[in-house]
């Protein structure tokens, strides 16, 4: 997939208020500072397009970003360490979770995790509920440029031992780094293949 045009449409806390044209719905979300905004500007060729930052907890709504005039990149708010109030933690988590169960325009989540972290509680506990709740995802590992391939790999097989014990069938998983841009065309060749299907 080629992408031509990649605009920020519109930031809202309400699932509802969200696009109503119907047009497919690509989630994105991981632990803050799992590099979510920098693998966005990769993935759309816009290094402004998503604000990074190094403080954690940047993002704080539900961001839509129009692509191509087809698809919705959608931006959501990292759930793990971000510095802010138990009251928004929660508001946030309420947030998160109408949007993925309520939103019928959502097709598939990305859900990302840090290459060089061992599987972390928090992510499997979001992973089992998008699973739980029959919402299709995908795992992209972040940051395989910062460690060798010996590495990356231990990371991805000590994940699927884990998830094994409850999945019958694993999610898709993505191998990606902003610095090299590895991945960007497997990624952006799944969307292009799910688009397709959808209009078959």
């Amino acid at each position: 997939m080629e992408i031509k045009k990649a605009s920020f449409v519109v930031s809202n806390s309400d699932y509802r208020k969200c696009p109503d044209n119907g047009l497919p719905e690509y989630a994105f979300i991981g632990r803050s500072n799992v590099g979510k905004s920098s693998l966005i500007n990769m993935l759309t060729n816009n290094k402004g397009l998503a604000k990074t930052s190094v403080r954690p907890g940047k993002t704080q709504l539900i961001n839509h970003f129009l692509i191509n005039d087809e698809w919705y990149l959608v931006d959501l708010p990292g759930y793990g360490y971000a510095r802010i109030s138990k009251s928004s933690r929660e508001k946030w988590q309420k947030m998160i979770a109408d949007y993925m169960l309520k939103r019928e325009a959502l097709i598939n989540v990305f859900v990302l995790v840090d290459s060089r972290i061992p599987p972390q509680k928090i992510d499997l506990e979001f992973i089992s509920f998008l699973g739980h709740n029959g919402i299709p995802l995908s795992i992209i590992f972040t940051k395989i440029d910062k460690q060798n391939q010996r590495e990356v790999a231990a990371t991805v097989n000590a994940y699927k031992r884990v998830l094994s014990e409850e999945w019958e069938e694993l999610p898709e998983m993505f191998m990606t780094s902003s610095v090299t841009r590895y991945g960007r065309d497997q990624v952006l060749s799944r969307i292009d293949e799910i688009n397709k299907s959808l209009n078959n």
